[in-house]
């Protein structure tokens, strides 16, 4: 990433911010702003576009932070390095542990932000890759992100209905039809344990999504009737006593 010009992406909820950064960027050797958003959605769509090699990103934002926004900039094949930009000094923890190049708080300092720049100018693209893994002791995430050849398409959390395992990739099936992700099930559950129960070795189901548990046959052979789903999903006798109970505590 040592190749100048340095493209700069901006991403921040408020315009004086925005401005404020634009400027700053705009007076740093050797850099250019490659683009200016103010959400989530609007970066990763812009990151995918132009292919930034820093994104200056606000951490508190409406719809999506700028926490969340880092990890799907995370699966980029290419990610770019992130300097966070923010006024609440409370959320330096959870932004290393997205692995972030570096930590900005508002107002920037012409002489910190170059720094910070100049640090993530070094970073090689193995080096990147290495610091895109997500930690495990971040929140929970509000989007999936799948990729659709070159794009990014998110998919609301609280839309998905169940993950179901299938060799190598997931299935989301979701309110709008369903996509696969290269993602482990066993993460996926750790991550949405509070939403997500297993019903199967193979499946994770929305608890919210559940309409009814029913007997299936003579036999202790039960499935669940999901909402807007016409399929009912397998229980497997081994999850039946967890599932009731959570079923009985949502």
């Amino acid at each position: 990433m040592s190749v100048f010009p340095l493209s700069v992406l901006i991403v921040d909820d408020e315009l004086p911010a925005r401005e404020r950064l634009q400027r700053l960027v705009e007076e740093l050797p050797g850099c250019v702003v490659a683009g200016v958003c103010s959400n989530g959605a609007d970066a990763l769509a812009l990151a995918g576009k132009l292919k930034p090699a820093v994104v200056l990103l606000d951490i508190r934002m409406p719809g999506m932070t700028g926490i969340e926004v880092a990890r799907h900039l995370g699966t980029f094949e290419h990610p770019p390095a992130i300097v966070f930009t923010t006024a609440y000094d409370e959320y330096a923890l959870e932004a290393f542990e997205s692995q972030a190049v570096g930590y900005l708080l508002k107002p920037v300092r012409s002489e910190r932000l170059a720094q910070a720049v100049r640090q993530a100018s070094r970073l090689t693209s193995p080096q990147l890759l290495g610091l895109a893994t997500p930690a495990a002791a971040l929140g929970a995430r509000q989007h999936v992100a799948v990729r659709v050849r070159d794009e990014l398409k998110l998919i609301p959390v609280k839309d998905i209905r169940y993950f179901r395992a299938d060799q190598k990739y997931v299935t989301v099936r979701h309110s709008r039809g369903e996509d696969l992700i290269d993602e482990s099930l066993k993460q996926l559950e750790e991550e949405f344990a509070r939403d997500f129960v297993r019903a199967h070795r193979s499946i994770l189901v929305g608890i919210a999504h559940v309409e009814a548990l029913e007997r299936a046959g003579a036999d202790e052979t039960y499935v669940l009737r999901l909402r807007g789903e016409e399929e009912p999903v397998a229980v497997s006798r081994r999850q039946l006593a967890e599932l009731r109970k959570r079923l009985a505590r949502h």
